[in-house]
Parts: structure tokens; C-alpha cells; sequence
């Protein structure tokens, strides 16, 4: 028979498709197990009205033989098969899917589940093999036809002998070449984690004979013989642990999912599903590990969850179905309302999307309150891994998600001497303080022993301790909390209304004298009304902090970014009277003391004294 060719539109498709549309060379498998489990449902939807099937759910299979010596993968279905027409149409014209036409005619029927919708799944075929033979014999019909085809050239179908009902895919694997390796195709493990990977879940099971080795019967156990046994096995599940009851699955069940599906050699920290019904229907099953991925904190990290169509992996990584604040939950999502893009490897980024997405972060984020709320000591453990993340939510998106981590993040308390959350600190705040306030440092320690937080402290002001760069990012970006803005104590603006203005002991002579010494290296000097037992302390003036200075100079050294800087000293300190004594006295010296006292200002607020070596060579002068 002379072979009928492709429309000029479908050659430059299937063109485009091998060498474009698909990435990844193994889907082949799931799309032509996805296309006969399409054949099956259409069979099966037509036995529950029509007893002359002769078949019961049961009965339904998929069959994968391979044949090395010839270089072959064969997939036989017991669906609904196809007739001369349906070869023409669904095969001869790409991308006409007779499974989305059966589906529209079936909506209603909920035991209907087409996974196929574009028909040109089956054509992926042609990346790992360079022929096709389709053998098929449809319900009700007396004629069993062939289609072969070796790609864009055409195809030929013609009648042969077939008993039963059905379709049988046979694929001629291609040689292997210099770049690319097919024979893989041809091993039995393979085809088996295919299967696995992507198939799992298909509702019919996926049989493939496999070796094993046996032990003899009566053998001498000490030195053991075996036969080997070549047997039936089913290569899926079949049911995906997220379509079960939950009251039927146990926390091992779990925790053995997380694990193998995962890769992580420890049982999750919290597991919550979710089965939502209305505008999209779907179902997740979601974990949080126990612990932080080594390259969580990299760009090699890939957040997303695997996503789902009736069972069938879409994607393994669907970063758009988890927000940046939450990009360490993993799980799956299955959806049979998405709408696939022609390869099914994609999503168009349509509506149903957005609305998992929008759901799943409500969900995760009344989980991880609960968590907060009742399990306080887990939440915490949890915290450590990841709460730098939900704070990276905070300022993430100017802001926008804002409002769903707020009360999701910890910080530690100058007087608790623990974590603490915002509504935590605002309900123990005094009638009269207006204001959060919190200092920045390297560690607690250091930040505990900053000269501001004595002030506060002694004036019984909870402090929030901040050693992270992102925090104080993440208090611009959240404004206030109910109502109460947030202040940084080592800013120079932070006062209270109850301060009691400090009578000046020297006039502005010693201030000038100090500025004129340091020079640009300040912008101001004051007394201060803060310090008790220090005799200076640095505070920063304008919109940069010190803490954004340090966080700048190492994310962008060449931007010179530099916090104005006011040194305030205490009157009171003795180290301060000595300077005030030696102006008149000793100016050589009182310039030594001025500049002493800054480079220890600096070294309080953590910055880098600016000339080391001149610092030595004071406190060495002075010494002698």
C-alpha cells in the first residue's frame, strides 16, 4: 500500500515536537502509558452500560515486553482500540485527540478520567525510536488494522489479523549514537523506574515480565543454588497515598512516602493534606523536612512541589505553586481541572494555577500557626532551619506577603531570654511605650552589651534582638504592627517622651573640639542622654543603619554605602572627664583620647576601626 503522507502543518509539528517541545527523551514511556490508559477508561465507561464487553475493571491491563536482540518496546492496552478512521484521524493528523473529544461528550461522567487532550503525546515516540508499528482491533468492529510510520515521511496503514480488542504499540529503538545513548531504553530496570517516576499512579496496572533470583528447594543452604525465575510484576501502585482516607494511613505510610519520594534519609517534621473542591478541584499532600537541604540556601536549590494530572507527574519541580516564603515545603499536588499546553510538560499559566497556588499558601500558612500555637518547642526546631525564609517573605515583593508571615516569625526578647512573637512583645508593652523597639548585632551576646540597650533595659523596655542582616529589612518592610512602629535603638531618633533632658556640664566647646579632631569621620557629636556606665556610643543617623552598611559592603562593596554616623558620650564617665580636663591642659593628648574613644565607639557598634595601626599607636602612647 503507497504510504499516505503528513499534512504539510503536522510535518513541521512533529519537526518541532522531538526536538523542541519535549526536554526530557523519557517521557515517551508516560505519554503512550497515558494514551492506553485514555483507551482503557473509554472501554471501561462503555462496559458499565454494555455487558458484551465481557470485562470487569479488573480485567483491564497494560502490558511492556522488550526485546533486546531486536531492539523493541512493546505496550498493549485492553482499551477501546481503534479502527481505519480513528488511525487516520488521531494518528494522521497530529494533534487531533480523540480523547478530548470522548471527554467533552462525557463531562458529566465522574468515572471518566482522560489524561490525553492534544494527541500529539504519542508522537514523542519518535525521540528514542525511528519506527512505529501500531497494531489495533477497536470494540465492535470485525477489523484489526496496522499503522507504521518511520516519521515525517508518512505512514501506511493496513488490515491485518488480530483477535482482541486492543491496541499494541511497538517501538524500534534507535542505535546508539556518539551524543546519545538509546540503549538504556531496552533495559528492564529502566522502563521499571520510568514507571515508577512518572506512571505511579495510573489506575490499571503496568505489567512487565522480570527476572528474580530463586532458591532451590532442598538445596544445601550453606552453599545455596538458584534458579533464575522470570515472573509477572506489576510495576505501579496504582493508588497515590493522597487519594486515600487519611484515617486509613498511618504516620510510617508517611513517612516512608516523604522519604522515597523525597531523598531525604529522615522522617518530616509536619505533614498536612488538603482535598479542595469548588472552582478547581484538587488534592495536596505537603511535608516540611526536619532539616535544612545542604543547598537549600543556593541557586542550585529547586523549590515547587510535583504536580499531577490524574495521577500522571506533570512536573517535578512546579515552583509556581509555592510562594518564595515558603519554598521549603515539599509535596504533590494532583489536579485533574489543569490545563495542559500540547506537551503536558508545561502549564499554561492560567487561572486554576493561581488558584492552588493562592489556596495552598493559605493552608500552609494555618498549619504552620497551629504549629506556633500548640507545639511550641517543635515550632521553634522548625524555626531554626527555616525562619530566615519566612522573614525573606517579609521583604519579599515590596511587601506583599507581608501580612501572611508577620505572625509566623520569631524574635529573641531582651527580657523573656527566649523567642517571642510581634503580638507576643506588643501585648506586654507598657500603656505609655509607643513604640517596638529592637537593636541589631552580629549575635545576642554582642548586641546584649550594646551601651543603648542598658538604657532601655534599666528603664524596663523589652528589646528585640536582632542578628540576622534581614531583619531589619524585614521591619521597614512590615511598617508597624498593630499600630506600633518599629525603632531601632542604636538610631539616633529613638528617645522617649519621659527622657529627662540632661543638664549639659560643658558648653558646645568640647563638641566642636571633639568634631574638628575626627573631622569627616562623623557627622555630629553629642551629649548623650542614654549612656550610663559606657563612656560613648555610636548611633546612626538617616535612613542607613549600620547593620544595612555591613549587609552592603559585602552584597555591594563598589555602592560605598556608609550609615551617618553620631558619636554621643557621657558627660558622667570619667574616661570623658579626662578628655574635658586635657583640651586646655594637654590638647596633644586630648586628641589622642578623642580619637581612642571613637575607634571604641566603632569597635561597640561592631564596625571596623578604620586605621588599626594608628589605633595601636594610641593606646601604646597613652600606656607610656
Amino acid at each position: 500500500m503507497a504510504k499516505t503522507e503528513f499534512k504539510s502543518e503536522s510535518k513541521r509539528l512533529l519537526d518541532l515536537m522531538i526536538n523542541s517541545i519535549y526536554t526530557h527523551k523519557e517521557i515517551f514511556l508516560r505519554e503512550i502509558i497515558s494514551n492506553a490508559s485514555d483507551a482503557i477508561d473509554k472501554l471501561y465507561y462503555i462496559s458499565l452500560t454494555d455487558q458484551n464487553v465481557g470485562l470487569n475493571k479488573d480485567d483491564f491491563k497494560i502490558h511492556i515486553e522488550i526485546d533486546k536482540p531486536n531492539r523493541t518496546i512493546t505496550i498493549t492496552d485492553n482499551g477501546i482500540g481503534m479502527d481505519r478512521d480513528d488511525l487516520d484521524n488521531n494518528l494522521g493528523t497530529i494533534a487531533n485527540s480523540g480523547s478530548f473529544k470522548f471527554k467533552q461528550e462525557n463531562e458529566k461522567n465522574d468515572d471518566v478520567d482522560i489524561i490525553g487532550q492534544f494527541g500529539v503525546g504519542f508522537y514523542s515516540a519518535f525521540m528514542v525510536a525511528d519506527e512505529i508499528t501500531v497494531q489495533t482491533k477497536k470494540y465492535s468492529s470485525d477489523k484489526a488494522y496496522q499503522w507504521n510510520s518511520t516519521g515525517a515521511d508518512g505512514y501506511e496503514i493496513t488490515e491485518i489479523e488480530k483477535q482482541d480488542v486492543g491496541t499494541k504499540i511497538i517501538l524500534k529503538i534507535k542505535e546508539d549514537t556518539e551524543g546519545e545513548k538509546y540503549s538504556e531504553f531496552l533495559e528492564k530496570y529502566k522502563i521499571s523506574a520510568l514507571v515508577s517516576k512518572y506512571s505511579d499512579y495510573i489506575r490499571y496496572p503496568i505489567i512487565m515480565e522480570m527476572e528474580h533470583r530463586k532458591l532451590r528447594e532442598d538445596c544445601d543452604l550453606e552453599n545455596p543454588e538458584y534458579d533464575e525465575v522470570k515472573e509477572d510484576e506489576v510495576l505501579n501502585s496504582m493508588i497515590p497515598i493522597w487519594q486515600r482516607n487519611k484515617k486509613d494511613v498511618t504516620e510510617d505510610e508517611y513517612n516512608e512516602f516523604y522519604k522515597q519520594k523525597f531523598f531525604d534519609f529522615e522522617n518530616p517534621a509536619k505533614v498536612f493534606s488538603n482535598s479542595v473542591e469548588g472552582v478547581v478541584t484538587f488534592k495536596s499532600l505537603l511535608f516540611i523536612p526536619s532539616k535544612v537541604p545542604f543547598n537549600y540556601y543556593t541557586k542550585e536549590y529547586k523549590k515547587g512541589l510535583q504536580l499531577y494530572s490524574s495521577g500522571v507527574l506533570i512536573m517535578d519541580n512546579c515552583s509556581d505553586l509555592i510562594p518564595e516564603h515558603f519554598a521549603f515545603v515539599k509535596g504533590v499536588v494532583d489536579s485533574q481541572d489543569l490545563s495542559l499546553n500540547i506537551s503536558r510538560e508545561m502549564l499554561q499559566h492560567d487561572r486554576q494555577l493561581k488558584n492552588i497556588a493562592s489556596t495552598l499558601e493559605k493552608k500552609i500558612k494555618n498549619e504552620l500557626a497551629s504549629w506556633l500555637k500548640n507545639d511550641r518547642e517543635a515550632y521553634e526546631k522548625f524555626y531554626a532551619n527555616f525562619g530566615r525564609q519566612l522573614k525573606y517573605g517579609l521583604v519579599g515583593d515590596f511587601g506583599a506577603h507581608k501580612d501572611v508571615v508577620k505572625d509566623l516569625v520569631l524574635f529573641y526578647s531582651s527580657t523573656e531570654k527566649k523567642l517571642v512573637t510581634l503580638k507576643e512583645y506588643v501585648e506586654r508593652m507598657g500603656e505609655d511605650q509607643k513604640d517596638i523597639y529592637f537593636a541589631t548585632g552580629e549575635n545576642i551576646d554582642s548586641i546584649d552589651k550594646l551601651p543603648q540597650t542598658e538604657y532601655f533595659r534599666d528603664k524596663g523596655r523589652e528589646i528585640l534582638y536582632c542578628s540576622e542582616e534581614i531583619d531589619e529589612f524585614a521591619f521597614q518592610s512590615i511598617s508597624d504592627y498593630d499600630g506600633k512602629a518599629f525603632k531601632n535603638i542604636v538610631n539616633e531618633d529613638v528617645e522617649e517622651e519621659n527622657d529627662s533632658k540632661e543638664e549639659e556640664k560643658n558648653d558646645d566647646s568640647t563638641l566642636k573640639f571633639i568634631k574638628d579632631v575626627l573631622g569627616s569621620r562623623v557627622n555630629e557629636v553629642v551629649f548623650s542622654k542614654k549612656l550610663k556606665s559606657h563612656p560613648v556610643c555610636l548611633t546612626a543617623k538617616g535612613g542607613v543603619s549600620f547593620e544595612m552598611e555591613k549587609y552592603m559592603a559585602l552584597a555591594q562593596p563598589e555602592a560605598m554605602v556608609r550609615a551617618e554616623r553620631v558619636l554621643e558620650i557621657n558627660a558622667s564617665h570619667p574616661a570623658v572627664n579626662a578628655l574635658i580636663a586635657n583640651i586646655t591642659a594637654d590638647k596633644e593628648k586630648a586628641e589622642k583620647y578623642a580619637k581612642l574613644l571613637y575607634s571604641q565607639a566603632l569597635i561597640i557598634a561592631g564596625l571596623q576601626v578604620e586605621d588599626p595601626s594608628e589605633y595601636a599607636d594610641l593606646v601604646c602612647s597613652l600606656m607610656n
